[in-house]
């Protein structure tokens, strides 16, 4: 059946010639009207089609072949249903930033930098989820990091954004590179680049090891597990806030697909001592994620760094059901990567929606610095409550969707007594602590903001004077808001939408949850666990009512006002309140040396100096530091020697060119 994949693709046409269109637009004043608009509706009707898939179970896989790319296989595409989920995250989250940019992109001052790249980014992404063999797969790969590249560079001018791009750029043509050896490991000397030909071949075990290991880096870099993530906190701030939350919330989940579809697809029967390896980067990633967002001043940077650690948490789960899936535990491999996806939409939804909020802030403000924040819940209530929303998901609190699938993962977690071997039943309990101390430190990071930034007194002129956005940025954040709520309340819902995803990946799915009562999530049996998020919902609901009734029905009969209390002082500024900076401090002096090597330095002046006194706190960046830091010295010292080739005689250029030559003959006689 091709009538889905055809429509997909159609949109795909579409969205290019849109791009297309953009251009020719130039610096009119409607173009971010028509764009976004049209960008929209392409998003909502690609959206239709692959929800329509994943939710029909008796659709067959739909194949079609191009008569492009290489000339012995073509262009092969498939939508199949892991393809179809990956295609609703691509296109709900397209269709929002799309709603969002007709709002926002009226405050864009480089509009024609924006609207071409856009939707070729988008469609650079539906690409790599229905590609079936590595040319077309790896061309759509190149295709979406380099539109995304033009969209990080869209602001080139200000400080560090060419930075941005540079290092970005760099990244993604490693991480493309270690995506071509791994297809050309699993192609073989045969060259068969389908991958209903990769399918049919048995691998072996030095093969899959190779592929799990170019696989961790090419999707890795992309997805931005440590210490691949350097470009990430970089070029996600730099670029358009609609832009960042596509790039955060959608692009590393492309970067998921593309590990899901070569490890647990492709490459055939996973080897347990891979899921350590995955589960321990996981881990890491998460951790180091979390704590380097609990550092930020910058909310953009901080979220970016938050993405790392929900990444983390994504791969922990794949790691394990590779465990599982090695030992035949085919219903727990299904519970964990029924979590795994499950994260993977929710961080969509949660992610966008705080990546929207954040560029509503600077789009009143102009500030991206917390510090020069603050009291904006009286300013811009609505988007105060839709962020709020999102912190509350992202801290993993019921009865939102990011508590439902970190609680589906610690499920995964407590069925690893049954593995059989010894590493897997050290490695398993010790992620589990990484996670939930990433989780513990996530909900003090997302205090850290909210009170920051919509608390407390404005610190700067800016916060003052600021007023809500537009309406169409308020409607994106507050669908992203009634998702992450949705999905949390019925998160039974959800995992039969997935089962077949991971019945098509494992060989099993969870039990049906829509037949169960009161819409309970049981992954497993009634006996071990239960979630009940719309239980959950209405008792905190009826509790606050609770609580709001008591307290003005016989606390208080009527309303009093007065001045808060100064501590003794005769008037307070905006300096004295608690700042994202000293909230943070306990955490950094825990782990600070070991995480960021940090260290402070306090000039307290004596007695009688009315000087300020001034603590000053320095970090490094210890991935940076140790791993790229040394290859930028070494190109440079290398790039540095080999600058004298290029004024060479003709008499030295040809010496060194028959050298050559004699040397590749002697190499050509020992070989042979």
């Amino acid at each position: 059946m091709t009538g889905s994949i055809g429509l997909l693709l159609g949109c795909i046409a579409v969205l290019l010639a849109t791009a297309i269109l953009a251009i020719g637009l130039g610096r009119s004043g409607r173009a971010t009207q028509v764009i976004y608009g049209v960008t929209a509706a392409i998003s909502a009707v690609a959206l239709v089609a692959a929800l329509t898939q994943l939710l029909d179970a008796l659709h067959d896989n739909s194949t079609l072949t191009l008569p492009l790319g290489l000339p012995w296989i073509g262009a092969n595409f498939r939508l199949d249903m892991l393809s179809a989920f990956f295609l609703v995250v691509v296109n709900l989250g397209g269709g929002v930033a799309s709603l969002f940019g007709l709002g926002y992109g009226t405050h864009e001052t480089t509009p024609g930098r924006v609207l071409p790249f856009f939707p070729a980014f988008l469609a650079g992404m539906n690409l790599v989820v229905l590609a079936d063999d590595a040319f077309a797969f790896l061309f759509a790969w190149e295709f979406m990091s380099l539109s995304s590249w033009a969209l990080v560079m869209a602001h080139h001018r200000e400080p560090g954004n060419a930075r941005a791009g540079y290092i970005y750029l760099v990244m993604a043509s490693f991480g493309t590179l270690a995506l071509l050896l791994a297809f050309g490991l699993l192609a073989g000397p045969d060259g068969g680049y389908a991958f209903e030909m990769i399918r049919a071949v048995e691998h072996k075990s030095l093969v899959v090891a190779l592929v799990l290991g170019l696989m961790l880096l090419g999707a890795g870099s992309k997805a931005g597990l440590v210490p691949l993530h350097v470009w990430l906190p970089l070029a996600h701030p730099a670029a358009p806030s609609h832009v960042s939350a596509l790039m955060s919330g959608v692009m590393t989940k492309v970067a998921v697909y593309g590990f899901i579809r070569v490890i647990f697809d492709l490459v055939g029967e996973p080897n347990w001592w891979s899921s350590i390896i995955v589960m321990f980067i996981g881990g890491a990633t998460a951790v180091f994620g979390i704590l380097s967002a609990l550092m930020e001043r910058d909310i953009k940077r901080l979220l970016a760094y938050s993405t790392i650690e929900n990444i983390g948490v994504i791969f922990v789960s794949l790691g394990l059901a590779l465990a599982f899936e090695a030992n035949g535990m085919r219903l727990a491999a299904a519970l964990a990567l029924t979590a795994a996806l499950f994260h993977v939409l929710n961080h969509a939804f949660f992610k966008s929606l705080l990546f929207f909020g954040a560029g509503a802030v600077l789009t009143a403000t102009g500030e991206r610095d917390m510090e020069r924040l603050g009291g904006l819940i009286h300013r811009m209530p609505v988007t105060s409550v839709v962020f709020l929303v999102g912190c509350f998901a992202i801290s993993a609190l019921p009865p939102l969707n990011g508590f439902a699938s970190e609680w589906l993962v610690f499920q995964a977690i407590l069925q690893s007594p049954d593995l059989p071997q010894f590493g897997l039943k050290l490695m398993v309990p010790a992620v589990g602590g990484m996670l939930a101390l990433a989780a513990a430190l996530a909900a003090a990071c997302f205090i850290k903001v909210y009170g920051t930034v919509f608390l407390g007194r404005p610190r700067s002129a800016a916060a003052i004077e600021a007023r809500e956005v537009d309406h169409f940025s308020l409607a994106a954040m507050s669908i992203l808001a009634s998702l992450c709520l949705l999905a949390g309340m019925f998160p039974g819902l959800v995992v039969d939408a997935l089962s077949p995803v991971a019945n098509s990946l494992v060989g099993s799915g969870l039990p049906r949850q829509a037949e169960i009562a009161w819409l309970s999530l049981v992954p497993i049996a009634e006996s071990r666990s239960s979630y009940n998020g719309l239980l959950i919902f209405a008792f905190v609901a009826l509790s606050a009512w609770l609580a709001v009734f008591f307290i003005h029905s016989f606390a208080s009969r009527a309303v009093r006002r007065g001045p808060a209390w100064g501590c003794g002082l005769p008037s307070l500024s905006a300096d004295m309140q608690y700042s994202g900076d000293s909230f943070a401090q306990p955490i950094r002096r825990v782990f600070g040396q070991l995480a960021f090597r940090a260290h402070e330095e306090i000039d307290m002046p004596a007695p009688g100096d009315m000087r300020a006194a001034r603590l000053t706190v320095t970090m490094r960046d210890i991935v940076w530091d140790s791993i790229y830091a040394p290859i930028v010295r070494g190109v440079r010292f290398v790039a540095k020697r080999l600058n004298g080739l290029q004024f060479l005689t003709i008499r030295r250029y040809l010496s060194i060119v028959f050298a050559a030559l004699v040397t590749l003959l002697l190499v050509l006689a020992l070989w042979a």
